[in-house]
């Protein structure tokens, strides 16, 4: 916030000036870029760079493709003619398949629309989530059991009558997770989209950067913005220390994400454009004392805390410290917040316990925990995963895993080379967690889990999962033109997962076995689909703490069209220009 004591006066006069002369143009036409810095810094201001300069790349670029999915048993259609179907045909040539229009006719295949979103900073090789959809006019009945093959996603436009493709920014493939929660009126709806979990990959890396407003384009403007950016970030490459910015041409400085915020992009934006490009020792001084007033007013707290951060050093840290003995809790979750992007541990008991009995802080304290390299946070996260909170105790592994990867105690496996597998010995209530967004994976919390007998479940279109009698369970596979494959196993959990994949099942079978194992009573553990801690919430100190509401029933989350993420930032107050 800039003072603006003094300035009534002038101000005046200029207004005064322009109503007698009419002749406002010519009083700022000639103040060049040049002059804006200087011009606020001599009237004692302090210059943001938010104040010069709006971020570029922030929001998702949509990619699309028409392709084949084929394994549908009988579900599939040969689609009518349309674009669409012109498309893929001219696709399939350039594939050289052979008989194209015989693949397509056979009832085991279905022209599908894949549509994924490139978010902000996604780099090449990085993953995505693509929504498979069926084309209007379609009669394909399901879509379970179907595996999209390889397509080029680009940004599409319809001209003439024709599908117009833009470069090829993405490629797509792999099995399609259709909702394991739909049943009654919505099974049929929901049978025929789904998800391919992770199955979009960028070919190419999206740049994030700062755009300069055009009254402050300049080469000296975007070489000081750049400057004071990687004064106060900076990263290695090739062992070597830069900054994680560069002024590209006197309108883009471009930047790199700095470590710490890689989970929350959003985030550094704003700490990014909350850094002072030009400051004297006496203004920083004066500045960080009005920060701490702003920082104890909850209306104000959220701004000051990201201000303070920006500043980073010993005296911002001694004032967000202050922060965390206010009797406020938002005060004290902004500053905890703050404090613990600053790897300072001093916020992490708040953050915790706001994790644990928050829902409007927990995605935030969350991802602020993920961030931070200590032993403290990372205890701490551990405690969360014996919650009683679904949201809690999953949003705590996924901060575990965002937080060291290579943890043996959360890195778990890559089963059957198509999803990520995690075992956990912990306390709590035993509970099973699988996602359907982002990346495919299955969590069980607590080793010994086990199904309850009698049960018969179906995992796929060709997977017969058999419990009727004993204490073992058959898991067999029926495929036509390959030979029959079998294994038995005990009740427990984690066997009967493990089978269904040795048998060739894939991510979605798994899902629906169990889903079906919910519904029927034959798993008594709790059951949640994507029980991830979403940010937004509005926080009322005046509600009674309950659990988030995640319950057995994965209806009760997301739908399959929300892609909720561990610390998704609230939606930022600035505009973004691309």
């Amino acid at each position: 916030m800039r003072p603006c004591c003094n300035r009534m006066p002038y101000r005046l006069l200029v207004a005064t000036l322009v109503v007698m002369t009419g002749c406002a143009s010519s009083i700022f036409r000639d103040r060049t870029p040049e002059a804006a810095l200087d011009e606020l810094t001599d009237e004692g201001g302090t210059p943001l760079v938010g104040d010069f300069a709006h971020p570029y790349g922030l929001l998702p670029v949509k990619v699309e493709a028409v392709a084949l999915v084929t394994g549908l048993d009988g579900t599939g259609e040969d689609p009518p003619q349309s674009p669409q179907r012109a498309a893929l045909l001219d696709e399939m040539a350039r594939r050289r398949v052979e008989k194209p229009n015989e693949v397509l006719s056979s009832p085991d295949t279905a022209l599908v629309l894949l549509r994924g979103y490139l978010p902000a900073g996604i780099q090449k090789g990085d993953p995505f989530d693509i929504e498979v959809h069926l084309a209007n006019r379609s009669k394909t009945t399901s879509l379970r059991g179907g595996w999209v093959l390889e397509s080029r996603m680009t940004e599409l436009a319809v001209l003439g009558q024709q599908i117009r493709a833009g470069h090829v920014l993405a490629t797509g493939e792999g099995a399609v997770l259709v909702d394991p929660s739909a049943d009654g009126e919505d099974a049929a709806a929901a049978a025929t989209r789904g998800r391919i979990l992770g199955g979009g990959v960028a070919i190419k890396s999206r740049p994030l950067g700062l755009v300069l407003a055009q009254n402050h384009q300049s080469i000296r403007m975007s070489t000081s913005i750049s400057k004071a950016i990687s004064t106060r970030f900076q990263t290695y490459e090739a062992g070597h220390k830069v900054g994680v910015s560069e002024a590209k041409t006197e309108e883009f400085v471009e930047l790199q994400v700095h470590p710490r915020y890689k989970d929350n992009i959003g985030r550094f934006i704003r700490v990014v454009r909350s850094l002072a490009v030009s400051e004297t020792p006496s203004g920083l001084q004066q500045r960080i004392q009005l920060l701490e007033k702003q920082l104890l007013d909850p209306l104000t707290a959220s701004n000051a805390a990201l201000r303070l951060e920006a500043i980073g050093d010993e005296s911002a840290i001694g004032k967000l410290l202050v922060g965390l003995e206010s009797k406020d809790a938002e005060v004290r979750f902004y500053a905890a917040e703050a404090l613990a992007y600053l790897d300072q541990t001093e916020g992490v008991a708040f953050l915790i316990a706001s994790a644990r009995d928050e829902p409007a802080f927990r995605a935030h304290a969350l991802t602020a925990l993920s961030a931070m390299d200590d032993v403290v946070a990372y205890e701490g996260l551990r405690s969360l995963l014996e919650s009683q909170s679904a949201e809690t105790r999953y949003g705590a592994f996924r901060a575990l895993w965002a937080m060291n990867p290579s943890d043996p105690m959360i890195r778990g496996e890559r089963l059957g080379g198509q999803f990520s597998y995690h075992t956990l010995d912990t306390g709590g209530p035993p509970m099973v967690h699988a996602t359907r967004s982002g990346r495919p994976e299955l969590v069980l919390f607590g080793a010994d889990q086990k199904f309850q007998l009698p049960m018969v479940l179906e995992a796929g279109s060709d997977i017969l999962v058999n419990g009727l009698t004993g204490d073992e369970v058959t898991i067999s596979r029926f495929r036509a033109g390959e030979p029959n494959r079998k294994r038995t196993v005990t009740t427990a959990v984690d066997e009967v997962v493990r089978a269904i994949v040795e048998v060739g099942g894939d991510y979605p079978d798994v899902v629906q076995a169990l889903q079906q194992a919910k519904n029927d009573g034959a798993l008594p553990s709790r059951f949640a689909v994507d029980a991830i801690p979403r940010a937004g919430r509005e926080y009322d100190p005046d509600d009674a703490k309950s659990d988030d509401g995640t319950l057995d029933d994965p209806a009760a989350g997301p739908s399959m069209d929300a892609d909720y993420q561990v610390g998704t930032p609230l939606p930022d107050l600035f505009s973004n220009k691309k």
